[in-house]
């Protein structure tokens, strides 16, 4: 059985009535929470204005539809994305209907944004497994803090320099710490790192 497609025209003569369900639209008004009370003459104003919106949103869409070499009495998402960036009083649209794009488009800004935050990788540098220079394995810099202050000194004492986590020596860690106890003058050892 074949669809039926026929448009459903706008009235000419003022009814009282909507087309679209007046109490759906009155839930919809109660979740905003910004709106308390909403009157049933408020509620019916929006009604009306929801559908001549629509109206001519869909009226929009249908002439870019006429617009195209075959034109089609369909209206389809296309049509719509093409009304809301061709019109700039339907411009406040375009997050909600944008306009399509192929995968394979989106795909490659998406690899060209990332390769241009990790600092213009070339694709060849992309697959080897190096870490930052100043980096630890996960990829995070490693940072030292010490109640706010400055990493160079702590309470006036110089800071040994802390070995990566990779480092291959733990001994040269533990040699460093025993250098910094003899040469700080109470013998503490400073272990944040």
């Amino acid at each position: 059985m074949p669809y039926n497609t026929t448009a459903i025209p706008p009235r000419k003569e003022v009814t009282g009535q909507t087309l679209l369900p007046l109490t759906r639209v009155k839930k919809i008004v109660a979740v905003d929470p910004d709106i308390t009370v909403c009157s049933n003459n408020a509620a019916f104003v929006i009604t009306l204005a929801t559908e001549m919106f629509i109206q001519y949103l869909t009226g929009e869409a249908q002439n870019m539809t006429k617009l195209e070499r075959k034109p089609r009495r369909n209206i389809q998402y296309k049509d719509l994305a093409n009304a809301v960036t061709h019109h700039d009083n339907l411009e406040f649209l375009e997050d909600i209907i944008p306009k399509t794009a192929p995968y394979k488009e989106i795909k490659e800004k998406a690899a060209a944004a990332r390769a241009r935050l990790k600092g213009e990788k070339s694709a060849a540098t992309a697959g080897d497994e190096e870490r930052p220079a100043d980096g630890m394995p996960n990829g995070k810099k490693s940072k030292s803090i010490i109640n706010g202050g400055d990493s160079s000194s702590t309470n006036g004492f110089a800071r040994s320099r802390v070995l990566s986590a990779d480092s291959a020596d733990p001994n040269a860690q533990l040699q460093a710490e025993m250098i910094q106890a003899h040469q700080s003058q109470d013998g503490d050892v400073d272990m944040t790192g």
